[in-house]
């Protein structure tokens, strides 16, 4: 039954408005942090009474963890997604525009997002839970992407899972200085690059330059 709001000026089906609540949540995880997600705080954004959020989500936890795997699981189909460099895009200008990605305004933010989830989940068994599942997706979604590559002989790898867990250590070893300054210093910026490059048996340089043409076709704005 579509949800009637005060004054039955708003008329939405309950899905549309679960879904509008997750992603203002995702919004504002982003942006403020995983802390900030509050019923009120979501309910002030749509412009709506914190009882219509509640009605959704009776606990703020779980619309806590939902912003959480929303805002990751876009950023996962961005980026990683099969269309995400173009349908007819091979291995590795997929690969090179998922690691474009990570020295950008939206991949730092993506990086403190996960930093902040991962501290929180020492509290909350529920973040915890979702925390591992995201990372499990992440990492199967990689994982097919180097087999791929190593089937087309772009890349060399006896173990893709093994790489794909290995190139996401990368990244969360750069993210891990997310809230520093130093982020944006070139030795910061291109180990991510080097690192998969080893892992992937391909040449460093080489790899760069597809990542630079990558992030160029996108137009990025990179912060390093």
């Amino acid at each position: 039954m579509p949800e009637v709001t005060r004054g039955a000026r708003v008329r939405k089906p309950a899905g549309e408005r679960r879904a509008e609540i997750v992603a203002e949540a995702a919004g504002i995880a982003l942006a403020d942090g995983l802390e900030r997600v509050t019923l009120r705080a979501v309910a002030e954004r749509l412009g709506v009474r914190p009882g219509l959020i509640s009605h959704y989500f009776p606990a703020a936890e779980s619309l806590v963890v939902e912003a959480f795997a929303a805002a990751v699981t876009g950023d996962r189909e961005r980026h990683l997604g099969r269309g995400a460099a173009g349908d007819d895009a091979g291995p590795l200008a997929r690969l090179a525009r998922f690691l474009g990605s990570v020295g950008t305004e939206e991949g730092i933010a993506q990086a403190r997002l996960w930093l902040n989830a991962r501290h929180l989940a020492r509290f909350s068994p529920a973040l915890a839970g979702a925390l591992e599942e995201q990372e499990r997706l992440d990492q199967d979604r990689l994982a097919e992407l180097v087999r791929e590559g190593v089937d087309a002989g772009a890349f060399r790898a006896a173990d893709a899972r093994a790489a794909s867990v290995r190139i996401f250590i990368a990244v969360d070893g750069f993210g891990a200085y997310a809230n520093s300054a130093a982020i944006g210093d070139a030795a910061y910026a291109s180990f991510v690059v080097d690192a998969s490059a080893w892992l992937l048996g391909l040449d460093p340089d080489e790899l760069a330059a597809a990542v630079a043409a990558a992030l160029d076709a996108d137009d990025a704005d990179v912060v390093c």
